[in-house]
């Protein structure tokens, strides 16, 4: 398994894993028209000045995770999905989180904050294991862009890891 930055040719593959993830799993009814970032990653993320990776094994993308640029020092994390048989014991998610907050501190972010949803249990566990701490939505950054689907918000300060 390695972690890549994201090229072009991953697109497809990064559509295929998060769109079944979202609605088989989680029933949550997201189309690629809901996130037209899916098919515009490099635009939306890598060019805004944030950065975007895909966890690969045998060639193939089994995980992703996403970087928005915010205002005053600050990040949000997108697009975080590994798929089903890669959670848990090898440790994906957390090899894709700590590839960001590496990125982030090398670049000079103080605050990461992200929003999910209320059923995703295993992740807001996964994010408060791993330094993050629950905010009220009022709290989240003016130039984060909410998802109408998240209810649940997080923020992790960086400045004293």
């Amino acid at each position: 398994m390695k972690i890549v930055p994201f090229e072009e040719k991953y697109t497809q593959e990064v559509v295929d894993l998060i769109i079944p993830i979202q609605r088989n799993e989680f029933n949550i009814m997201l189309s690629v028209e809901d996130q037209p970032d899916l098919l515009r990653i490099k635009e939306e993320y890598i060019d805004t000045g944030g950065n975007f990776w895909v966890a690969l094994f045998e060639g193939k993308v089994i995980g992703t995770i996403a970087l928005v640029k915010l205002q005053n020092h600050c990040g949000a994390i997108k697009k975080m999905f590994v798929t089903k048989d890669f959670r848990g014991e090898k440790q994906i998610g957390r090899k894709l989180l700590d590839t960001l907050v590496s990125y982030c501190k090398e670049h000079g972010y103080e605050y990461l904050y992200l929003g999910t949803v209320e059923v995703l249990k295993a992740a807001q566990k996964f994010y408060k294991k791993n330094g993050f701490e629950l905010i009220e939505k009022t709290e989240m950054p003016k130039d984060y862009h909410l998802m109408d689907v998240d209810t649940v918000f997080f923020i992790r300060d960086l400045r004293n890891e």
